[in-house]
């Protein structure tokens, strides 16, 4: 397989510690590093073998050899960068958000279809073990129709500092549901309304009810007063007689329409109508990623040789700030 040489913009912990360890699993060689922390960048250079380090991304972007660029800094540098790296004919990969806004993201889009490279997001949650499992499920054909989804995905009052500005929250952790749900309903958001608690500043909670273009209904539930050291996510996929439950994003069960057993002496599980369930194996020795970073960078990866894949790309991205859009106007 060809090794890909990459430039990386952004050494902070997330891209360090999340993203740029899958690189090398995919014939990725990182090449060159960026941050506007000198300090950040070169200890990113030593512990992936990176050749160059840069403190100007339009340095890194220019630097010989490179066949991409991958970033995870903030909204407006992934919109500007971004746009730099598909004038120099570029495929890009964006840690979400792809930009601050919808415009934002219109653009890379625009850019991304006149340079005929591809701009792959960071929307990992699909590619979560327990999720992806799901989102098989139903493209199987055996669960039949999606009826309705209910999702809660919660975190602290970490994106504050000092300051109770939600935009950090809605642009970094709320953005992913606005991916994820559509993709499992098989149809973008339609109707939405939204009901919210906010004990103080800070600390807010709210219910978005929404149908979807395809007549799935349901309720995503978010707000940052949970501790992020709990589990923060459950999804429950509903169906006739039917309905998958993904707790944790690793923990998976789908139940049928089984019969009751409590008399029947005969009684046994039934392969077509008792409950499947999933669970990781956390006591092997085995180097598996959960969270969907690995996968997620397999199809990335694919998508920068050439390949077709399922990586979540810039439609996507537009599509999921429109639909975060929506709800913040609503809040």
């Amino acid at each position: 397989m060809t090794v890909l040489n990459i430039g990386w913009i952004g050494c902070g912990r997330h891209a360090t510690q999340m993203l740029m360890p899958q690189l090398g699993r995919n014939n990725i060689n990182i090449a060159a590093v960026c941050d506007v922390n000198e300090k950040a960048a070169a200890s990113a250079a030593w512990q992936y073998g990176a050749e160059a380090v840069y403190t100007d991304f339009r340095d890194l972007i220019a630097h010989k050899g490179i066949d991409a660029i991958g970033m995870a800094v903030g909204p407006d540098l992934h919109e500007t960068a971004s746009l730099v790296a598909l004038e120099h004919g570029l495929p890009v990969f964006l840690e979400k958000p792809p930009a601050k806004d919808r415009p934002g993201a219109e653009r890379i889009a625009l850019a991304s279809e006149k340079a005929g490279k591809p701009v792959l997001l960071g929307f990992m949650k699909r590619y979560s073990t327990g999720n992806r499992i799901a989102g098989n499920m139903l493209a199987s054909g055996d669960f039949g129709d999606v009826l309705g989804i209910s999702g809660s995905y919660m975190t602290a009052p970490t994106y504050f500092e000092g300051e109770a500005d939600y935009t950090g929250f809605y642009l970094h952790h709320c953005v992913h549901y606005m991916d994820l749900i559509p993709w499992l309903a098989g149809a973008d958001l339609a109707d939405l309304a939204v009901r919210k608690r906010e004990p103080k500043p800070g600390h807010l909670l709210f219910h978005l009810n929404f149908e979807c273009q395809n007549g799935v209904i349901g309720t995503i539930v978010m707000g940052t007063v949970q501790s992020r050291g709990t589990p923060m996510e459950h999804i429950q996929i509903m169906g006739d007689h039917i309905r998958l439950e993904v707790d944790n994003i690793i923990n998976v069960a789908c139940y049928r329409n089984p019969p009751f057993k409590a008399d029947d002496p005969a009684a046994c599980l039934l392969e077509k109508a008792d409950t499947l369930s999933w669970e990781p194996n956390f006591t092997a020795a085995a180097n598996e990623d959960h969270k969907g970073y690995s996968a997620l960078m397999a199809d990335v990866a694919a998508a920068f040789r050439g390949e077709k894949t399922n990586a979540p790309d810039i439609v996507d991205g537009v599509r999921a700030m429109a639909n975060l859009e929506r709800m913040i106007a609503l809040l």
